[in-house]
């Protein structure tokens, strides 16, 4: 799983800074400082959690497999089953290996939706529903 290895976001070292000189690098990241892996939420049975350790020691749940959706209809959210991936914005794979972000295009028993949320941090999957 290279492709979903730990966050190191930073500016590029090789453009200008903006005043024509070149960017210098202050000091490289700290360990509180990177993110943590991508959170691959699966289409699954049923939805499946996992405790995720944040700073300072407060937790928060972590979707890792989603099996039901919160469904805006135009009356109300429903709770719906989740039947297919249809296609990801983020990664044509993800379509592929059915792994839902925000974006994705989701097939439920009541016809295709978008995820509004993102999964892998809320807990939850939410969409709305397309065509309706």
């Amino acid at each position: 799983m290279s492709q979903f290895g730990v966050q190191l976001h930073s500016r590029s070292h090789t453009k200008a800074a903006g005043n024509g000189k070149r960017r210098i690098k202050f000091r490289d990241k700290r360990k509180a400082e990177i993110g943590s892996y991508f959170s691959a939420t699966k289409m699954s049975e049923e939805n499946a959690f996992r405790e995720h350790r944040r700073r300072g020691g407060a937790t928060t749940m972590v979707l890792k497999s989603a099996g039901y959706v919160n469904l805006l209809t135009k009356q109300g959210y429903k709770k719906v089953k989740i039947k297919g991936v249809l296609e990801s914005k983020d990664n044509r794979n993800f379509a592929r290996q059915n792994i839902i972000t925000k974006g994705t295009i989701i097939n439920t028993e009541l016809g295709r939706a978008q995820v509004t949320n993102r999964p892998g941090r809320e807990g939850a999957v939410n969409a709305l529903l397309l065509g309706a």
